[in-house]
């Protein structure tokens, strides 16, 4: 019995060690970062695929110059992970793929990265280029194809622009004729830092011919935006990169002999971008310079140049032009004490264009006299710096005389402090309401009812109710007899009340879709004139064609039906329920313009 009992300890203590020793295997796994080529021989007219792979993730991944080949593809990164039996595997992977540039033996130098705060680095390898082969057998691959025929391109209209000089980056997405995109979505929008930034919405995404590295292209602009650097000095601007789904052609045909497309993403980013931007010269720099740059008109103007004491004026003080219009301060004009100036009222009309903010700005000042006399305005100046001509300039306004006719008179001065004397301001016009003397007064006692007006009008109101009642029978008979305005009346009554539900229902997910639903149904009828038992998608968007309609408002309105239909079967969220509501409203809306 005891040596049994021995021997069972034994064993468990065996297990114990050898499960110590698999977890400090484990856990003092051995980094590796190797290079594999996918051969060390090629003809001049073949590719060359070059893997970088590590078992731990790392940073500053650094690649060798690749002397004596071109570049055609990458990198491209894949990533493996997985669990075996309580043990993970993780795997990643830099892919370039490769062309000779010419014959001879060349060397695949180190590539570095950084793992755990130590540098690794992969041993240089020997490739021999020889004579072009017959039949190459590095044939391109479905994503081979997708890499080399997306380019998405951020143009940069100066890349030497001034401080606060506006700068266009337009980013393109260049496509080859081979192959056709489906769709994409933004995985990572730049931030612009050190820049003001204001997008320009693209309408329209049009397909245009161009050329990309002297090939044909076709190519889209997706995205555009205005840039006002606020530093001076290098300045990056941020990658914009995004998902493309692209269809592929294969060598494959159908039974029909028409070619068979394979879809497949991949991930395209613009690069990122340097601009160096120039401070603005201190040579000449005027005393009043705010910050505007551009190229800008400027006025100081009154709404009149005499009144009364009390009486109001307005006078703007006005900036257009072209520049950073939203980015500098105003000037303010130097008016007497005795003016009293309420505080301005800002207004602007901006545009922001490609080639930047176009409009005007202005400050509104109200003032109001208090005394008898001329007031001057003194002529102020606005200055701004050129990027044209590189040079600042200065715009003086004219003096403007201000005339109070009437009122109390002041010191001779014109320099009475405006808290001294304030007065309500009255409104130009009609400035005093006379009070009626006349009483019109009756002696008190005397019955006047008999042959007065309100004794006729109600002797006679009778007779005046008799037609009036004829004619709003007439109108119930009529519109009781009208049975197919009675339906369309009914149906927008009842298309009203559920999208009333609908809106209560939110949060809701089956009463919600269901009122929704029966909104939709009762506004076609009131609009279409058409049954329930003849509602069907093709005929909607037939009808609605016809009418001419809008294609997105036909889209919108089919894809709300839809999410009626598909809310029976699927989870839907509070926030998507909101958007299909917002989204009803929008699309009755535009509909009822047209219909």
């Amino acid at each position: 019995m005891k040596v049994l009992k021995g021997n069972i300890l034994f064993i468990l203590g065996m297990f114990l060690l050898t499960g110590l020793h698999s977890y400090a295997q484990d856990d003092a796994e051995e980094i590796t970062f190797t290079m594999n080529l996918s051969k060390e021989e090629l003809g001049l007219n073949e590719r060359l695929r070059v893997d970088f792979t590590m078992n731990k993730d790392g940073d500053n991944f650094k690649p060798p110059q690749f002397e004596g080949f071109k570049v055609v593809m990458g990198p491209s990164q894949s990533i493996s992970s997985s669990w075996v039996n309580g043990k993970r595997s993780f795997s990643k992977t830099y892919t370039y793929i490769l062309v000779p540039t010419a014959r001879g033996n060349f060397t695949i130098n180190q590539a570095t990265i950084e793992i755990g705060g130590q540098t690794y680095k992969t041993t240089p390898k020997k490739v021999e280029v020889t004579a072009a082969v017959d039949k190459p057998n590095s044939q391109k691959t479905v994503d081979d194809v997708a890499d080399e025929s997306l380019h998405l391109v951020a143009e940069v209209s100066k890349g030497n622009p001034y401080l606060n000089e506006a700068v266009t980056v337009i980013y393109k997405l260049y496509v080859s004729p081979n192959i056709s995109v489906t769709n994409y979505r933004p995985l990572d929008n730049p931030t612009y830092n050190n820049f003001w930034s204001q997008d320009i919405p693209v309408t329209k995404h049009t397909a245009q011919n161009g050329t990309y590295q002297g090939k044909p292209y076709r190519y889209v602009i997706l995205k555009r935006v205005v840039l006002y650097p606020q530093k001076s000095g290098q300045l990056n601007i941020e990658p914009l990169s995004l998902e493309i789904f692209v269809d592929v052609p294969t060598n494959r045909r159908d039974f029909f002999g028409g070619r068979i497309y394979t879809q497949t993403s991949k991930t395209v980013s613009a690069g990122s971008r340097t601009i160096n931007v120039k401070p603005l010269p201190e040579a000449g720099k005027p005393g009043d310079f705010s910050g505007a740059v551009g190229d800008f008109d400027f006025s100081v103007t009154t709404s009149k140049t005499q009144l009364n004491a009390s009486e109001s004026l307005q006078a703007k003080v006005e900036v257009s032009g072209k520049g950073n219009l939203k980015l500098f301060q105003l000037p303010e004009p130097e008016l007497p004490s005795s003016l009293e100036v309420y505080d301005p009222e800002y207004d602007e009309d901006i545009s922001t264009y490609s080639t930047g903010m176009e409009g005007k700005v202005a400050n509104n000042y109200t003032i109001v006299p208090s005394f008898r006399g001329k007031y001057p305005i003194p002529s102020i100046s606005f200055s701004y710096f050129n990027p044209s001509t590189g040079k600042y300039e200065t715009i003086n306004s004219e003096e403007i005389n201000i005339e109070v006719i009437e009122g109390p008179s002041g010191n001779s001065d014109n320099n009475v402090s405006p808290s001294a004397s304030k007065q309500l301001v009255v409104p130009t016009g009609e400035q005093f309401h006379f009070i009626n003397i006349n009483p019109n007064l009756s002696p008190i006692g005397v019955n006047r009812f008999f042959g007065s007006r309100l004794f006729f009008i109600l002797l006679l109101a009778p007779l005046l109710l008799i037609p009036i009642a004829i004619l709003i029978f007439k109108k119930r008979e009529a519109i009781a007899s009208d049975v197919a305005g009675n339906k369309i009346r009914q149906a927008n009554k009842l298309a009203r009340k559920y999208l009333s539900t609908a809106k209560n229902e939110l949060g809701n997910k089956e009463a919600f879709y269901v009122a929704l639903e029966k909104g939709l149904h009762n506004y076609l009828k009131a609009k279409l004139h058409i049954e329930t038992s003849e509602f069907s998608k093709d005929k909607i968007t037939h009808i609605l064609s016809n009418k001419g309609v809008k294609n997105s408002d036909i889209e919108g309105f089919i894809g709300l039906l839809t999410s009626c239909e598909m809310a029976r079967y699927s989870p839907f969220s509070n926030v998507q329920m909101q958007q299909d509501y917002e989204k009803a409203s929008e699309v009755i809306s535009n509909l009822d313009k047209h219909l």
